[in-house]
């Protein structure tokens, strides 16, 4: 879906409260809607970008967790760490 400019003259709150669905249809057509308070533009009305969807378990088989990676750490190496001596 091609994004278009914004539209020249903002919509009103009054008239955005009031026309919402017509002006979402417009959205979904691609356009951007500026809403104004007082002729001052204060937002933006834009379409959402679908978000691909994760797969799960696409990293199955690809590497293994050690038996012992819950281990605690070392003494000395925690020291290291904590920047003690």
């Amino acid at each position: 879906m091609a994004r278009q400019k914004a539209e020249k003259r903002p919509v009103n709150i009054h008239e955005a409260k009031t026309s919402l669905s017509k002006l979402i249809e417009r959205v979904e057509a691609g356009e951007e809607i500026v809403i104004a308070r007082a002729g001052r533009p204060v937002a933006k009305l834009v379409a959402v970008r679908a978000q691909p969807r994760r797969k799960l378990g696409w990293l199955n088989g690809r590497f293994r967790i050690p038996d012992d990676f819950n281990r605690p750490l070392p003494e000395s190496l925690l020291r290291a760490v904590e920047g003690k001596k």
